[in-house]
C-alpha cells in the first residue's frame, strides 16, 4: 500500500511538472494547481457530500475544463485521498502550551480529530477505507508515542489505538447524524415518562434530554484514558 502511494505521489509530480503553465489575468482565476483542486474539493464536499463530488463539477468551480485536472490528479479517489489528508492535518499543541503532560497531549490531538471530522462529516465515514494518507498516520503514530511515553505496554498498544479510533469516529458519526429538535428531544423524554416503569434508569437519568455533545465526550475520553494508562503508585 505504501508503495502505490509513493508511485502515486511520484506520477503525480510528473504530471505536476509537465502541466501547461498558465498566466493569471487581471481579474481572472488564479492559475490551476493542486492546492486549489484540493481546497475546492474540500469545499464541494463539505456542501455536498460524497456523492456530490464529480470531476465535471468540481472543474466548474474551478472555471476550468474537466480534462485540465487531469494534469494534476488521476481521477476522482485521488481527490478524495488528497482531500481527506488535507482535512485531518495535525498541528500539534500551541508552542505556549508544550509540555511533559502526556494526557493533555493526547485530549489535545483526540478533541481536535474530533473537531476537524465534524466540520467535515464526509470524513469520518471515509476514514476507515482511507487510512493511509500521511496526516492520519502522523496522528495516529503521534498518538501511539504519546501512550507509550505514558506506560502503555508495546503488547497493548494496539488495543489502546483502536479503542481511542473507535471512540472518536464513532461520537464523530453520532453527533453529526443527530439532528433531533429540542422540541423532539422533549417528545421523546416525555414518551420516556409514561414509559418509565420500563426503562426506569434512562428516564431517571433525563438521557434525551442531554445535549452536551462536546462534555460528553470529554468525560468518556477521560473514563478510556484511565483505563488504558496504568496508574502510578
Amino acid at each position: 500500500m505504501a508503495g502505490k502511494q509513493s508511485g502515486a505521489q511520484s506520477k503525480r509530480a510528473q504530471r505536476t511538472e509537465a502541466a501547461p503553465q498558465s498566466v493569471q489575468e487581471p481579474g481572472s482565476e488564479p492559475p490551476l494547481s493542486l492546492e486549489r483542486i484540493v481546497a475546492t474539493a474540500v469545499e464541494l464536499l463539505d456542501a455536498e457530500g460524497i456523492g456530490g463530488l464529480k470531476m465535471r463539477r468540481l472543474a466548474d468551480r474551478l472555471s476550468a475544463g474537466a480534462m485540465s485536472l487531469y494534469w494534476h490528479v488521476a481521477n476522482k479517489e485521488e481527490v478524495i485521498d488528497l482531500a481527506l489528508n488535507a482535512v485531518l492535518e495535525y498541528r500539534g499543541l500551541p508552542q505556549t502550551v508544550k509540555s511533559e503532560d502526556w494526557r493533555g497531549e493526547a485530549v489535545h490531538m483526540l478533541e481536535g480529530w474530533r473537531a476537524s471530522m465534524l466540520r467535515h462529516p464526509w470524513s469520518a465515514s471515509l476514514l476507515p477505507q482511507r487510512a493511509l494518507g500521511p496526516n492520519i498516520l502522523s496522528r495516529l503514530e503521534l498518538l501511539s508515542k504519546t501512550l507509550s511515553r505514558a506506560g502503555v505496554a508495546d503488547a497493548d498498544l494496539n488495543v489502546a489505538i483502536w479503542t481511542l479510533w473507535n471512540y472518536v469516529i464513532g461520537a464523530t458519526i453520532t453527533r453529526a447524524s443527530f439532528d433531533l429538535t429540542e422540541e423532539d428531544r422533549a417528545a421523546g423524554q416525555e414518551r420516556l415518562t409514561r414509559l418509565s416503569e420500563h426503562y426506569p434508569t434512562i428516564e431517571r437519568s433525563r438521557l434525551l434530554l442531554d445535549s452536551d455533545w462536546d462534555g460528553v465526550f470529554r468525560k468518556g475520553l477521560d473514563f478510556l484514558l484511565d483505563g488504558l494508562v496504568p496508574t502510578s503508585g
